[in-house]
């Protein structure tokens, strides 16, 4: 099952792509944490470690930056030149967790931008590719499932 594309609206992209990127960063470092913690093993994450990776989703405007660490995933302020620079647009992204699209497919496509270390994005994908997200996860992730997120401050206590 595949759900319909969806853009964020150019003005909404814009206005976002102007706010700091320090705030969004912590958040999604602290939910990368939560998710993978029990799915990664420190050594996996070895040749990520003190790099400046940084991830954009296009068309929301939005770039999450980050390295890895000792304890995991943190933020860091937005690099001139991250060492890795993973560009997609929110839709995309989306396929991507859920695993309806494949990212050789979405790169082929020129839907997925990489820029940066080759090596280090090849050994990104690797990892990211054996993850098995929670099923709870994924289905949090489904779009119809937004309105949930937005109403309760703790989306992860509701039901689907």
């Amino acid at each position: 099952m595949t759900t319909p594309n969806f853009r964020f609206p150019r003005p909404l992209g814009a206005a976002i792509s102007r706010l700091p990127t320090l705030p969004p960063s912590f958040v999604f470092t602290r939910v990368l944490n939560l998710l993978l913690q029990r799915s990664l093993y420190q050594q996996e994450l070895l040749p990520l470690h003190g790099k400046r990776i940084a991830i954009c989703i296009s068309d929301a405007g939005l770039q999450f930056h980050f390295t890895v660490g000792d304890k995991g995933f943190r933020p860091v302020p937005r690099a001139s030149q991250p060492d890795l620079a993973i560009t997609a647009t929110a839709h995309d992204f989306y396929l991507l967790a859920t695993r309806q699209e494949d990212p050789d497919s979405l790169f082929f496509s020129r839907r997925l931008l990489v820029e940066g270390d080759t090596e280090l994005g090849l050994v990104a994908k690797n990892t990211l590719d054996g993850l098995e997200l929670p099923k709870p996860v994924l289905v949090m992730l489904s779009p119809k499932n937004l309105p949930a997120w937005a109403k309760s401050p703790w989306p992860a206590n509701r039901g689907p």
